[in-house]
């Protein structure tokens, strides 16, 4: 209580989005494990806040509250400060300035919009984000999750409900309770990119994320569902898994559950038909997560269009809206001719598509990439730097392929390598109509489609010489 009204760091041995109130509330965040596309990494780029993730030599106890590094021990109340860029940890506080963007930055920025071919969208889950990334140039939004709407106040308590219900009566019951503030939520989202694209992926990680793995939460929902502790604490190890990562997410989730689907498609056409009656310009792109089968996407299409039509005769009124998939699991990327059968539109998600791919998790990996580096193994950490030879060759391949299907199918990338310049130029190259990236790295995206632009003009000139 003591510490409330000052800056602090939030210290973890790693992040989950049950952590999101406390990562808003913090200036900085130090994490023991991780890497550049954590849980931690990714949602603080997006916040605009420092973060140092992957710190393995460290030691983090919750229950004394205390942090030990380089030979020292640090309580709640004691002060660190963090370097995001390098990764440093230093002892104390150290005096800081917020950054301020000279009166030519804009002309620069003006003048890469107009040397540039490939767009820049922003990764954002808020409207708060979402107007950061618009003031930034951003021109739409190419990744909204929407798991980071479920947590906070009764948000997360509806969210539990849902999951640890034990029959579809259940869930639909508590889905109906998550249905009006998930359309406010997209109302916002909707509003703050006023007639600009917005990419909205339906529910993604693995349940067991969302629900309370300490007594004090699980008493918590054995009172809210009148049920016993017992039965809460075996319903929350039922949904354990070995690899969650690799196992009950993305659309296998709303597969198995439509009632997910059902009620996150009616919440965004019900949001965008909402502001159409204020004259607000929404422009809904239903997202797929973790398609690997071209079933997988016709089931997940199917029920989004059947319950949108089921809005549309309710309200006596349309909107235009599309039905994609996000690109991240290989299978979908050698398939993709058949994928763009149904999907209107690819979005490749490269954090995972590069887990996959290299075989490597993105939160483990940090202990083994520093040395692969420094042994030339690696010339890059592929989570921040695009392997083009491996996993651009899937994109690139997944592009021609979608492309033979559906001639005008829109083509985007939403991994953290849409911020990263060199990623950016052979987004370019392989022909993706955008880019995505957290909100503020959209001016180093804008300048980077510039260059990129020049560059591929210049080659292509002296092959043709």
């Amino acid at each position: 209580m003591g510490f409330r009204r000052k800056k602090v760091v939030l210290v973890r041995i790693e992040t989950s989005p049950e952590d999101l109130k406390g990562m808003n509330s913090a200036e900085g965040i130090l994490t023991a494990r991780g890497g550049m596309t954590s849980h931690a990494a990714v949602v603080a780029r997006g916040m605009g806040k420092c973060c140092v993730s992957g710190a393995g030599s460290i030691k983090i106890s919750y229950k004394a509250k205390t942090l030990e590094m380089s030979g020292n021990k640090y309580k709640e109340g004691d002060f660190i400060s963090l370097n995001g860029s390098t990764g440093e940890v230093y002892d104390g506080m150290i005096k800081t300035v917020d950054p301020e963007m000279s009166g030519y930055f804009g002309k620069l920025m003006k003048l890469s919009d107009k040397k540039a071919r490939l767009a820049v969208r922003t990764n954002a889950d808020t409207p708060l984000d979402a107007r950061v990334a618009r003031e930034f140039g951003a021109k739409g939004i190419g990744l909204c999750r929407t798991e980071h709407m479920f947590f906070g106040g009764d948000k997360i308590i509806a969210m539990r409900e849902m999951i640890l219900a034990e029959d579809e009566e259940g869930r639909r019951k508590a889905l109906a309770g998550l249905l009006p503030i998930q359309r406010k939520d997209f109302e916002g989202i909707f509003e703050a990119m006023h007639g600009l694209p917005v990419t909205v992926r339906l529910l993604d990680p693995p349940l067991h994320e969302f629900v309370p793995h300490d007594e004090k939460g699980q008493k918590e929902m054995a009172k809210v569902m009148v049920v016993s502790l017992e039965t809460i604490k075996a319903q929350v190890e039922a949904l354990s898994e070995v690899n969650p990562m690799l196992g009950h997410r993305g659309c296998r989730l709303g597969n198995t559950y439509p009632e997910i689907t059902e009620m996150q498609s009616r919440a965004i056409i019900e949001a965008a038909l909402n502001l159409k009656a204020r004259k607000i310009d929404a422009r809904p792109e239903i997202m797929i997560p973790l398609t690997g089968t071209l079933a997988e996407m016709k089931m997940q299409e199917q029920i989004v269009r059947t319950t949108i039509e089921k809005v549309f005769e309710e309200r006596g009124q349309k909107i235009d809206f599309m039905v994609g998939t996000m690109i991240e699991v290989p299978r979908a990327a050698l398939t993709a001719d058949k994928i763009a059968q149904s999907a209107e539109f690819f979005s490749f998600g490269t954090n995972d598509l590069t887990q996959m791919t290299f075989g490597y998790s993105r939160d483990d990996a940090g202990k083994f990439l520093p040395i692969y580096i420094e042994k030339g193994i690696l010339k890059n950490d592929p989570f921040q730097v695009l392997d083009q030879e491996g996993v651009g060759q899937l994109v690139e391949m997944a592009v021609k392929k979608g492309r033979k299907t559906r001639k005008k199918i829109k083509l985007g990338i939403c991994g953290e390598h849409g911020g990263e310049p060199s990623s950016i130029e052979f987004c370019h190259r392989v022909g993706l109509h955008y880019v995505s990236c957290s909100p503020y790295r959209v001016p180093i995206a804008r300048l980077a489609t510039a260059q990129a632009n020049i560059m591929n003009k210049r080659s292509w000139k002296k092959m043709n010489k």
